[in-house]
């Protein structure tokens, strides 16, 4: 019997995604109709920030699963990225494989797709495609001549940044997060890239600027892993937020406070399931070549969540 083709996800800890059931799901939709002739596995790997560049360009290292199942890095065929690697995993990548051309992994400086192509390697980000198809089927947010503050700038903060910057007419995205070390860092690329909407302002700021920043913006973007945990806190103060406000929390594995506290206070707010499931989608078609049953992966989300 042949053995399955092994696809994956790789972060640290990820035995909370569930990614594995929209992949699934799509691959063994594409099996039953035939549109694939192999059997396919979307695992989990918990990859240790000591283990990621062995990962990425040790072919012959060894890995478990969060089954305990061991794998060659070499027979990952394609593999999505996760806390913490996004951004590490683009700096170790394009020193073996230079890929000027994809917008989103420039702008963002973070990669979250990669597929083994023979020896190479090539890469993708497909949290900034995820997040824009988000916005606009989910959110129904249009961004034109808007105000954006987002909380948090590791990879998926700076996926958004770049989604946000790329030709939707916003004026200003304003930037927070809790680590000056990961806000000098953002503020450190994004002034290097010569690609960003000139029309768009990016501006960094204190927490305590926030108050007067945020009655002025119309989306508030959470892209923390705040509110993951049960008992997590929300990422601002429930005072801060208002009626009619746009909010949109990346989380999705549970309703996070900040959810909660929109939802009381009158804002229009949504979880980051869409954001998973289009950015999940984008990836599933760049491992298979097919076009993903985007309802079959929606609905094997839909059901996983409303079993946790």
């Amino acid at each position: 019997m042949t053995p399955p083709k092994i696809y994956g996800l790789i972060g640290y800890p990820v035995k909370h995604s569930l990614s594995p059931a929209m992949h699934n799901a799509a691959f063994n939709y594409l099996k039953r109709n035939g549109e694939i002739n192999y059997d396919a596995e979307y695992r989990l790997f918990e990859v240790i920030p000591d283990r990621l560049e062995g990962f990425l360009l040790n072919s012959n290292e060894i890995f478990k699963d969060t089954n305990n199942n061991s794998i060659r890095a070499a027979d990952v065929l394609g593999f999505n990225i996760t806390i913490p690697h996004k951004v590490r995993a683009k700096e170790i990548l394009e020193k073996k494989f230079p890929f000027p051309d994809n917008f989103y992994v420039n702008v963002s400086g973070a990669v979250n797709t990669v597929k083994r192509n023979g020896d190479k390697l090539d890469y993708d980000n497909t949290d900034a495609s995820g997040f824009r198809a988000a916005l606009k089927r989910d959110l129904k947010f249009d961004p034109k001549g808007k105000n954006v503050l987002i909380i948090g700038c590791g990879g998926a903060g700076r996926a958004i940044i770049a989604a946000l910057s790329y030709m939707l007419g916003i004026i200003n995205i304003y930037i927070n997060d809790i680590s000056s070390e990961a806000m000098d860092s953002a503020e450190k690329h994004f002034k290097q890239i010569p690609a960003l909407d000139r029309h768009t302002k990016l501006k960094f700021i204190g927490y305590k600027e926030m108050p007067s920043i945020i009655r002025g913006c119309h989306l508030l973007v959470n892209a923390t892993p705040m509110g993951m945990k049960e008992n997590d806190g929300s990422v601002i103060d429930k005072d801060l937020l208002y009626k009619g406000l746009y909010v949109y929390d990346v989380v999705y594995n549970r309703q996070t406070q900040l959810i909660k506290d929109a939802r009381e206070k009158g804002c229009i707010a949504k979880e980051g399931l869409g954001m998973l499931l289009y950015q999940g989608v984008r990836s599933f078609e760049i491992f298979t070549g097919k076009t993903a049953p985007i309802e079959i992966m929606r609905q094997a989300l839909n059901e996983t969540v409303n079993k946790l």
